[in-house]
């Protein structure tokens, strides 16, 4: 597995082996003794959530306040994604900054956002199944939204691709009023 620290060192993308010949291809797309090596934790899984988005859906940017807090391990089985976390950790020094990846079907690119960061992802093409792996099971009410164009985060969407939002992530507020993690 090829590890790769972002400029947020907490965020991580991990690239599984693929192993490919004539007649297809073979990954190893999850093994917890790999992933916890990768992080320098051990991470235990509880749910998987598979979305499929049309081009243009924008989901997010979503987090749980604790004791719910979520890290998440997001990976595209078809598609692609611009894949965005913020970091919403108000005592951090890092607070309010972002990494933005593409995740592909072809790249087999996963993201680790770990808990105290904000989640959410661009659709850049019909039909993307996004599949993620949580911490903790999804709380209603913990559940909380940051806006996604919060210009005091100011994220790099692409500006060839109109968004479409479900209303609580359209109506989210900024991350100078939301409620966050300390």
């Amino acid at each position: 597995m090829q590890v790769d620290r972002l400029h947020l060192p907490e965020v991580v993308r991990l690239t599984p082996r693929r192993f490919s010949d004539d007649r297809g291809w073979f990954s190893e797309t999850y093994n917890q003794r790999a992933v916890d090596e990768a992080l320098g934790c051990e991470v235990r899984f509880v749910q998987d959530n598979h979305s499929r988005s049309a081009k243009g859906v924008l989901r997010g940017l979503h987090y749980q306040l604790p004791p719910h807090a979520q890290g998440k391990l997001v990976r595209v089985l078809r598609g692609a994604v611009l894949d965005v976390a913020v970091d919403i950790r108000r005592s951090s020094a890092t607070f309010g900054q972002w990494v933005a990846v593409e995740l592909t079907e072809e790249n087999h690119a996963q993201l680790w956002i770990p808990a105290g960061f904000a989640h959410g992802f661009l659709s850049l093409v019909d039909g993307t199944d996004v599949l993620y792996k949580t911490t903790d099971f999804w709380a209603p009410a913990a559940e909380r939204s940051i806006r996604w164009d919060d210009p005091d985060v100011a994220l790099p969407w692409p500006k060839d691709v109109a968004p479409r939002l479900a209303p609580k992530d359209a109506s989210a507020p900024g991350i100078s009023s939301a409620e966050l993690l300390q």
